[in-house]
């Protein structure tokens, strides 16, 4: 007798059909897969290729710019440290900004040319004189003071060097001429650098003048940009880039450039060899927070070739030069963002390695921008909080 089947016979039935059918659902919901999954990586696709696209196309826009970088970053710079005299002078010529931006361009570029139009011609008189002392036969170099050899270490050497080229000079030039054929490309070099330099500067003061002549849509275009960029604390940090660009360009630049036009009078008054080249030195070294060593060598230049009263005034004076910076530098960087002294530094020195003389003065305030920036990032309070814990720097 066979025995009758379960009565859960139906359900395992139902349950069969139920798994066939669940297998056919999922079937189709696994053939609907590569349609889908082509459809994402078409969208993908399309959205890499136009990525790719606008790097190459910003890429090449910087390549295509990278020559005037250091020339419109000066540029900005200068327009931006100089907006609160410009608005003044603004409002002073009853609103005609473009005005009144021609008139701040043409002064900025005479304050410029003057200055380098007097070292140049000081420069070349110094090389035709020597040249017709030469031709005349004429002594172009003193006679060593008695007391020099017997300085310690260099007294001797340098007595002999400077009683040689006092008798004859020519003998003196042959006897180094290997290394002075070394030294000479560099010398060349570094001339055409500070020529180019020169230019930079004057095409970047026309720049800030295009500028400040277009000042309210440069400043609708930075604000839309920091609120890009930092969203509703855009405003915070353009008025903290805005802050640490005047306080670095009054209270560094500013101050280097004032103790090297005082260091120059005081050259051109003792009569110092070479004064252009002396103010160049001078001028790097002030940005560098060293423009005292500087002083040193002119100092003891001037007490072995002038008078006693001479060269003690010109010492009181460099030591008023020096000290310049202790009473401007407080004064004017108060008025804005302050920034470390070391960041200052390597700011230069990398903006002068990277772009040239140039970069001396927009290295150190690029990298000071940055430096803010990073601290109000990293503190994630308000732009002053950043100002605080810079000054605690």
């Amino acid at each position: 007798m066979v025995p009758m089947s379960p009565p859960v016979s139906g359900l395992a039935g139902e349950a069969t059909a139920n798994v066939l059918a669940g297998t056919l659902k999922d079937s189709t919901v696994t053939l609907a897969h590569p349609a889908f999954d082509k459809t994402r990586a078409s969208q993908a696709l399309e959205v890499s290729i136009h990525i790719g696209l606008a790097f190459l196309l910003v890429a090449a826009c910087l390549l295509i710019l990278l020559p005037f970088i250091p020339l419109i970053a000066w540029g900005i710079i200068i327009a931006v440290a100089a907006y609160p005299g410009f608005e003044r002078l603004q409002k002073l010529m009853g609103g005609r900004g473009v005005l009144a931006a021609v008139l701040f361009t043409l002064t900025l570029l005479a304050v410029l040319i003057l200055p380098v139009y007097l070292l140049a011609d000081s420069l070349i008189g110094g090389v035709q004189a020597v040249t017709a002392h030469v031709k005349s036969g004429a002594a172009i170099v003193p006679p060593p003071p008695p007391g020099i050899a017997g300085w310690p270490l260099i007294g001797a050497p340098l007595a002999k060097m400077w009683f040689l080229a006092s008798r004859d000079l020519t003998a003196l030039l042959t006897e180094f001429a290997p290394q002075i054929k070394g030294v000479l490309p560099g010398v060349l070099s570094a001339t055409a650098g500070l020529g180019a330099t020169v230019l930079q500067l004057l095409l970047s003061i026309v720049v800030s003048g295009v500028i400040l002549a277009n000042a309210q849509a440069a400043y609708e275009l930075t604000r839309s940009l920091a609120n890009r960029l930092f969203g509703e604390r855009g405003p915070e940090f353009q008025e903290l880039v805005g802050s640490t660009i005047r306080s670095v360009t009054f209270g560094i630049i500013g101050v280097a450039f004032i103790q090297s036009a005082s260091a120059t009078l005081g050259f051109l008054v003792v009569g110092l060899p070479a004064v252009g080249l002396w103010a160049v030195i001078f001028l790097i070294a002030a940005v560098l927070q060293f423009g005292a060593v500087v002083l040193v060598p002119a100092v003891i230049y001037v007490f072995v070739t002038a008078s006693t009263t001479k060269a003690v005034i010109f010492l009181i004076w460099c030591v008023i030069v020096a000290l310049m910076d202790n009473v401007l530098k407080p004064i004017l960087l108060g008025r804005g963002a302050a920034v470390p002294i070391a960041v200052v530094f390597l700011g230069a020195i990398g903006g002068f390695v990277a772009m040239g003389i140039i970069g001396l003065f927009v290295g150190a305030i690029v990298l000071s921008v940055g430096y803010k920036l990073f601290l109000a990032w990293l503190g994630g309070n308000s732009a002053k909080d950043a100002e605080s814990l810079a000054t605690g720097a």
